[in-house]
């Protein structure tokens, strides 16, 4: 393990830039360093866990982290990194957003570590106390336009045909001013974040020099992208979520395995906590025996036990083996339904299945597995036919309500992946 936080973050390839005096502020002190978060949704996607897990990789090497839900400046919308100007929340919808995030966040960060326990706080505290003329007069009068007009987040907007708001231009001030709140408040010497903060950041370094004339200091992380070039963090189906109920643990996990072999490696540098010597013997496996896909194991396993728990993550995997014919017994309707999600489906009413049942050979025709009912005779006969995962050797089986898992599906299979879900309909 390095000898410090700011060393094992740039071996990990976490340093984006900072502020001079940062590695010899965290070699030397124990500091309390803060990373703010949008609250524009009820929930934090993988992109979040970027600073966070840093965060918490500061925190395991002493120093104090401080999670900023951003209530106030959640209501004005930072333009950084958008091409149009965000629809604004009410106070009410941000209050709810920042209440469900901070579940998630004791996911990442150790609240109850006596040391140097991170904390969370809302900058609405502050900010909505704030007088207009007094914040104009105390704090805007420290900025010059053309120094803001020459950030990167405020220049790439103006030059868009849509161009740049009062409201989101004025969000650079209010992020130097919580910098500044949290320099006098809680002796906060450091801000991180993505590197589209940077402007941002350095806005509220310079605040405190020129209110305070003390140091701080700021340090931003690479912004993610997947070896092909597109965004992390998203799917043909949207943004991966850690809320369960957006992003089920299954297909969580399966986000993470299915990492492309080009990416997989940082990964592990990124989101895990793997040592030097793990990564390595992982990096080696891909290598030599690829087919096995041992570190992108290793990254699921890890990032769903973290964010879902042990429980979900066995419940994952035993989801996962079973478009491989594993069990499928003891799985949830929800969990059925999302890990066949993809597979041809049919509907078939209850009472086709009542009494003794329907004969497996008019089933599989129905749901269009087999052509005909000769094919079907076949395909039994061979050992090419799974009800439920379980091979079927009885060609005059019939299938009854009794088959239906969780009594709402029942589960085909031709041969090795060929699957079919029929969605029971009472």
């Amino acid at each position: 393990m390095p000898d410090n936080a700011f060393d094992e973050l740039q071996w990990r390839g976490l340093i984006f830039d900072y502020i001079e005096g940062v590695p010899e502020l965290l070699a030397r002190e124990k500091v309390t360093v803060y990373n703010g978060f949008d609250p524009t949704g009820d929930s934090l996607h993988v992109g979040h866990t970027v600073p966070l897990i840093a965060l918490a990789r500061l925190q395991r090497f002493g120093h104090t982290p401080v999670a900023v839900a951003g209530g106030g400046t959640g209501m004005i919308g930072d333009p950084s990194g958008k091409s149009a100007e965000r629809n604004l929340l009410t106070r009410e919808q941000i209050e709810y957003n920042v209440s469900r995030i901070k579940v998630q966040l004791a996911h990442l960060l150790d609240f109850e570590v006596k040391s140097n326990p991170a904390r969370l706080v809302n900058n609405a505290d502050w900010l909505l106390k704030l007088n207009l003329v007094d914040f104009l007069r105390d704090i805007g009068k420290h900025f010059t336009v053309n120094y803001m007009l020459a950030k990167d987040s405020v220049k790439t907007r103006i030059d868009r045909e849509e161009g740049l708001s009062f409201t989101e231009f004025s969000y650079m001030l209010l992020q130097a001013y919580d910098y500044l709140h949290l320099y006098d408040t809680m002796g906060c010497k450091l801000q991180t974040g993505g590197s589209d903060q940077w402007g941002n950041i350095t806005a509220g370094v310079e605040l405190i020099r020129r209110v305070r004339g003390g140091q701080a200091y700021a340090m931003v992380y690479p912004l993610i992208t997947k070896a092909d070039g597109t965004k992390f963090g998203k799917t043909e189906s949207g943004s991966v979520w850690l809320d369960p109920e957006k992003t089920s643990p299954y297909r969580f996990y399966q986000f993470w395995l299915n990492t492309d072999d080009r990416d997989v490696i940082r990964y592990l540098k990124f989101f895990t906590f793997f040592t030097r010597d793990e990564i390595a013997g992982l990096e080696a496996s891909l290598a030599e025996h690829p087919e096995q896909r041992a570190p992108h194991r290793a990254l699921a396993r890890d990032m769903t036990a973290r964010i879902h728990g042990e429980t979900a993550l066995a419940r994952a995997e035993q989801a996962s083996q079973a478009l491989f014919g594993g069990e499928i017994s003891g799985l949830s309707a929800a969990e059925i339904a999302d890990i066949f999600a993809d597979v041809p489906s049919c509907d078939l009413p209850a009472e086709r299945l009542s009494g003794p049942g329907m004969p497996l050979i008019d089933l599989l025709v129905t749901a269009g597995v087999v052509p005909s009912k000769s094919e079907a005779r076949r395909s039994i006969a061979d050992g090419g036919i799974y009800l439920n995962n379980v091979r079927v050797s009885d060609g005059a089986m019939s299938v009854s309500v009794e088959h239906a898992l969780e009594g709402q599906f029942i589960v085909l299979r031709k041969g090795r992946k060929n699957y079919t879900l029929v969605r029971v309909i009472r």
